[in-house]
């Protein structure tokens, strides 16, 4: 009897550590061979031009539809216009608790290929790093999505929630074919409690990653148009009723202005969390944000910084005239202007018209902002401790920073229907200026493994069933 107590007691316990084991030890992935794979699928991925406009993201979304349906997974095909389709691609759970959301966007900006090293359709490979259009915006996010899918399949996860991947189209500036769509007509499609997406950023120096920044907010576009008004004529007689000199001493009053500065719960987190990490100059500034010695240090040296800090105004494109020889009547400047999400807009509004300070000078502004004002994402749920997690698990020593971003990212739409939705990224060297939308965009190679790990951990973490 001794002899069988003593041989059940260890089995009792291995079955036991077995079955409460966390997902990611009862799911273990080779992650060598994932990161060939990723490789492979993401540069057939970045081979698919799909510059918007025109868009052409079917191409992209049926791409992606063979290889799921190949591994056995559902998905369909969703599209306003034939060409500009997204791709919805859904794994179920038990139901215990709501779907997770993953997203990435098809399309991607146009290029100046003459400011391209190489064909900016045709990835290449150098140094370690990737160079094509769309390498951070957002085909890795879509390649990390994809093989996030794949491995929960093939590995049979056991699920207590749905999974859904969305490859959208139309986030480059063209919403209505893409999450507007997919919002107002497939809802039930893409409802979740959480979502995960663009527009986070893994911070790295001298190879060492130094923190995950987790974007939970984001500003809202409100482009704006100045219209100034003046007297025509000839160009050989000066007149100071001029339309060309109204504007631009408008433009260079907005450009000089700095807003007022002030932090919400987002970014008062992101500098608290910074400030820990930093060397001791660096987190005095942070730890004393309303200084104005801090406020000239970020205008300066730290522009991301004072970006974030602000509501923000820049010209952007200037229209006047038709003759060197003639005075115009009308000269026209449309401004960027990202509010912070709580930015009392009209208010905010007549604060410009006092800064310009002339009646022939027309502020116009859009009809509706570019993507709906939402309320940033909680810092208190499953899913954000679950990326809190993954970022220990993964980079132990760094830290997980909440952040607002000054960009614009299809996540407005989700947070706006109630959806808690948070933008991570790859890898990212903190001096690299080859990010999204700028000449020889490019990724390292090592980071793309990285992005899907960081995902399969964090999804792992909130969907599996225990």
């Amino acid at each position: 009897m001794e002899t069988f107590r003593s041989r059940l007691v260890p089995l009792v316990l291995a079955f036991s550590a077995s079955l409460f084991a966390q997902p990611a030890e009862r799911y273990p992935v080779d992650w060598t061979k994932v990161g060939v794979e990723s490789i492979d699928r993401f540069l057939e991925l970045l081979r698919i031009d799909t510059t918007n406009p025109p868009g052409n993201e079917t191409k992209a979304a049926k791409f992606l539809q063979t290889i799921l349906e190949k591994e056995g997974i559902p998905c369909r095909l969703l599209a306003l216009e034939p060409d500009r389709a997204n791709l919805v691609a859904r794994l179920k759970g038990n139901g215990s608790k709501r779907p997770v959301l993953i997203m990435g966007h098809t399309d991607v900006v146009g290029v100046q290929k003459d400011n391209w090293t190489s064909d900016p359709f045709t990835p290449t490979r150098k140094d370690g790093f990737i160079y094509a259009r769309g390498a951070v915006d957002d085909k890795d996010n879509v390649t990390a999505g994809l093989m996030l899918m794949i491995l929960l399949k093939r590995l049979n996860v056991k699920l207590d929630r749905d999974v859904i991947f969305l490859a959208e189209a139309g986030e480059e500036g063209t919403t209505r074919v893409g999450i507007d769509f997919l919002v107002k007509d497939h809802w039930s499609e893409i409802d979740a409690e959480f979502a995960l997406a663009e527009g986070g950023v893994t911070i790295t120096r001298d190879g060492k990653v130094r923190y995950v920044s987790i974007s939970t907010t984001e500003k809202v576009v409100r482009p704006v148009r100045l219209v100034a008004r003046g007297e025509a004529g000839h160009g050989s007689r000066p007149t100071p009723d001029n339309a060309v000199l109204r504007l631009t001493t408008a433009v260079t009053k907005l450009g000089t202005w700095r807003p007022p500065m002030r932090l919400n719960d987002t970014t008062r987190a992101y500098f608290e969390r910074l400030a820990t990490i930093s060397a001791p100059e660096a987190a005095a500034r942070y730890n004393h944000i309303g200084d104005p010695a801090t406020e000239d240090y970020f205008a300066q040296h730290e522009l991301h910084h004072y970006a974030v800090l602000r509501t923000t105004i820049v010209p952007t494109i200037l229209k006047a005239g038709f003759r060197s020889t003639v005075i115009p009547s009308e000269a026209e400047a449309t401004l960027d202007v990202r509010t912070l999400p709580d930015e009392n807009v009209e208010r905010f509004y007549a604060e410009m018209r006092r800064v310009i300070d002339d009646p022939k000078v027309e502020l116009i502004p859009p009809v509706r902002p570019g993507r709906p004002v939402s309320r940033p994402s909680r810092l208190d749920t499953d899913m954000f401790q679950a990326l809190e997690r993954t970022q220990r698990r993964m980079f132990p020593g760094a830290i997980t920073l909440p952040s607002l971003s000054s960009g614009a990212t299809d996540m407005a739409q989700l947070r706006a229907k109630g959806v808690e939705a948070y933008g991570f990224g790859p890898l990212v060297d903190e001096q690299d200026g080859h990010g999204a939308h700028s000449d020889n965009e490019r990724i390292a190679e090592s980071s793309l493994p990285k992005l899907i790990e960081f995902l399969w951990y964090a999804v792992l973490d909130v969907a599996a069933s225990r």
